[in-house]
């Protein structure tokens, strides 16, 4: 049964087996692994997957889809949660679990915030996702690409981008190039739990409008004599901080 995209789950099925076997390659599952696919819509990955796993779990918000999963997979090889991966208790697949997907560009950036909290469950995860999205991700301080997306998940997991997918390996096709990335939970995050909070109020902050400097980004802040005390120039602006220094900010705010 043909199955027609829907533009309102941002899918955009992959269909060239080379760019699959490359992220089965980069994912190297093991047989035991515990292994979670976000959005296995028609399949491409999934198939690919269980020849070399005992078993997978996937999450899919498209009703039609999970009946042609059911229907084609049985339920010892296959788990399905028909659920909104937004809003799914990833808790419940265990510990030490992976995740794979391709995920719908339209709420990638949420859906990776969403992932971080179960971060410490997490061995690592593999998506494709957006090229600019993945750009920002990896990005270093003081380029254009660097900002709040770089720094809120650089000081939660390692990250690499793997390789450049291109909008014809898709159906439909994208307007946009896509990116494979590697992310690694740190095993000590970077950011105490008890300064999560305020160390996202001052990254959201300082990043709330990029070519204002610090000085007016974060008045509400930091003082003058703050800045000396952390050795920051307050004419720069968020973009050339490190995740050291916004980190720095933090716990000298939380001492404070």
């Amino acid at each position: 049964m043909h199955h027609i995209p829907r533009k309102r789950f941002g899918q955009n099925f992959l269909i060239d087996s080379q760019i699959v076997a490359d992220i089965v390659r980069a994912v190297h599952p093991g047989k035991n692994d515990l292994l979670v696919e976000i959005g296995p819509g028609l399949g491409a990955l999934t198939r690919p997957l269980l020849q070399s796993l005992n078993h997978l779990h996937v999450v899919e918000i498209d009703r039609e889809i999970v009946e042609r999963l059911r229907r084609e997979f049985s339920k010892n090889s296959l788990t399905i949660y028909s659920a909104d991966a937004l809003e799914f208790d990833f808790s419940v697949i265990g510990k030490d679990f992976r995740v794979v997907g391709n995920l719908p560009y339209n709420i990638s950036t949420p859906i990776l915030f969403h992932l971080s909290q179960f971060a410490a469950s997490i061995r690592d995860m593999h998506f494709m996702l957006q090229r600019e999205v993945v750009a920002r991700m990896v990005a270093q301080p003081s380029t254009s690409d660097y900002g709040r997306l770089s720094v809120m998940l650089q000081c939660r997991f390692e990250m690499e981008r793997l390789f450049i997918v291109s909008p014809d390996c898709f159906r439909p096709a994208p307007k946009v190039e896509s990116a494979v990335v590697r992310m690694i939970p740190r095993r000590q995050p970077l950011v105490e739990a008890n300064k999560e909070n305020l160390f996202a109020g001052i990254v959201a902050a300082a990043f709330s409008q990029r070519r204002k400097t610090l000085r007016n980004t974060l008045h509400g802040h930091l003082k003058p004599e703050d800045y000396t005390a952390l050795e920051i120039d307050s004419g720069k602006r968020a973009e050339n901080l490190s995740v050291a220094q916004f980190i720095a900010i933090a716990d000298y705010l939380s001492r404070r």
